[in-house]
């Protein structure tokens, strides 16, 4: 069964809804392993620590075709501004299930995230 955050999430991003997650919400959707979770900063930044399981693609050479879509996304970077474009890309390129995990790694580590 979908936890209440998870369900709001699909919700809100299926319908237009808020394009950014809280911790929580993310905290907990990476638990269920219910999102697909893109590292948009640079490889050295992501061989440096990244949220476990995510996968690496930058923003630098983004390319939202090749994102699995069988999920709702999280896109991330350091600070919300890189993932920020990347969100505008995906959904210009037709992705409707998909919000920017604002608060960026840093917040993620700080707070005790799993990290890879």
């Amino acid at each position: 069964m979908i936890s209440g955050a998870i369900a709001a999430l699909r919700a809100a991003t299926s319908m237009g809804g808020n394009s950014t997650i809280s911790h929580e919400e993310l905290v907990e959707a990476h638990a269920a392993g219910a999102v697909t979770i893109v590292d948009v900063r640079e490889p050295a930044e992501y061989r440096g620590g990244h949220i476990a399981g995510a996968i690496n693609m930058p923003l630098s050479a983004f390319q939202a075709p090749k994102i699995p879509k069988d999920k709702p996304i999280i896109v991330y970077c350091a600070s919300g501004a890189r993932s920020n474009m990347a969100l505008g890309m995906l959904k210009q390129a037709g992705f409707e299930n998909v919000r920017n995990y604002r608060p960026g790694f840093g917040i993620w580590r700080m707070q005790g995230g799993a990290c890879a």
